[in-house]
């Protein structure tokens, strides 16, 4: 009972990482959109350089948040697999449970960084 305890509160805990996940999804694309408003009225060559670095750096964390979600996917449905089959996590999903957990901790972190560099640049350049 206390291993089926421990798959329920794996499931859990990927429901919290996708709702997480819907989060930086809507952040970044208003990211975006804020950097495209500034972009539209910005002839500034260093500018756009700059630019192009925070939108790709924006379109990578979309990516990487699309790579972790599939990997989410996965684990929740071997999780649901488990559950059916009324069996202990075996080594392999705690240790994707544990990768996830850490690879969204990094997310987290990284996405927080980039937009706190973006908004203090924005505000480096408004006048």
């Amino acid at each position: 009972m206390a291993s089926l305890n421990k798959t329920i509160h794996f499931l859990h805990e990927n429901v919290a990482w996708k709702r997480l996940f819907d989060f930086l999804i809507q952040e970044n694309s208003y990211l975006k959109t804020r950097l495209s408003e500034v972009v539209d009225n910005a002839t500034d060559k260093i500018f756009i350089a700059n630019a192009e670095h925070f939108q790709n750096e924006f379109l990578l964390k979309d990516e990487y948040i699309m790579d972790i979600g599939n990997d989410i996917k996965m684990q929740e449905r071997n999780l649901h697999m488990a559950i059916m089959e009324n069996r202990s996590p075996d080594e392999k999903i705690y240790k994707k449970q544990d990768k996830l957990r850490n690879e969204i901790a990094s997310l987290e972190k990284n996405f927080s960084a980039l937009r706190s560099e973006f908004n203090k640049y924005l505000l480096s350049i408004v006048s």
